[in-house]
């Protein structure tokens, strides 16, 4: 029986699957919110499955209900997948809707599922959280100035609840991908030297790490997961 739980957003995508495969094979009982009609796997083993909007305040804190109903299996750690990309022109040719849509894709999310799953860590004693930004917040390329802007601000969100909770027992790191190497980018991106990219079986250890007791020292940190790219 597992004796903690994880909240994995984004847990039905490329990088998702791997890492849900990760803590279950680590023995954690995992619940994966997805949205209406995503595509997933078929539950095994400890995974629970449930449909909610996470941009929505009450999909994310009905997501978090379901993560921390376990009495046996308290939550301990929530992992931030949901993300998104788009590319566009420069900035004075993106619209303001297109730049705000990576905030809703990316910010929202993620801060969301944190603030309603920060009382649960806490009453459980503590745990981890482990949020998912991307090297082009450090060094961003042009026509993604939203998505740079986004991620960067995701990395400012994770080190602001690692200040502010690190009494409470409350860890949060950040992983920055370069390239993830999934069917979707691969098919956005053909031409591509994939063996450049990182594979999600690469990340999901780093991921796994983050949010297990093996890194209690580490908070507010930055870590990349850049592959050969």
């Amino acid at each position: 029986m597992a004796q903690r739980s994880v909240l994995v957003t984004g847990g039905t995508g490329g990088l998702g699957e791997a890492v849900t495969a990760a803590f279950r094979e680590a023995g954690w009982r995992v619940v994966v919110p997805g949205r209406e009609g995503a595509s997933a796997a078929a539950p095994a083993g400890d995974v629970v499955r449930l449909v909610a909007d996470l941009t929505d305040p009450a999909g994310a804190a009905r997501a978090v209900e379901a993560a921390s109903g376990d009495p046996a299996a308290p939550l301990r750690a929530v992992v931030n997948l949901v993300g998104g990309y788009a590319s566009g022109g420069l900035v004075h040719e993106t619209p303001v809707e297109e730049f705000d849509r990576m905030f809703t894709a990316n910010l929202r999310p993620t801060h969301l599922v944190t603030r309603a799953a920060l009382p649960h860590l806490i009453a459980a004693g503590g745990g981890a959280i482990v949020c998912v930004s991307a090297r082009a917040a450090l060094a961003p390329f042009p026509g993604a100035a939203g998505y740079a802007t986004a991620k960067a601000a995701v990395l400012a969100f994770a080190n602001a609840v690692a200040v502010e909770y690190r009494r409470s027992g409350v860890r949060c790191n950040t992983v920055l991908p370069s390239v993830i190497d999934t069917p979707a980018n691969r098919a956005a991106q053909p031409d591509a030297d994939h063996s450049r990219w990182v594979a999600p079986a690469e990340i999901a250890p780093v991921i796994r790490f983050l949010a297990s007791d093996e890194s209690a020292p580490t908070s507010g940190a930055a870590v990349p997961v850049y592959g050969r790219a």
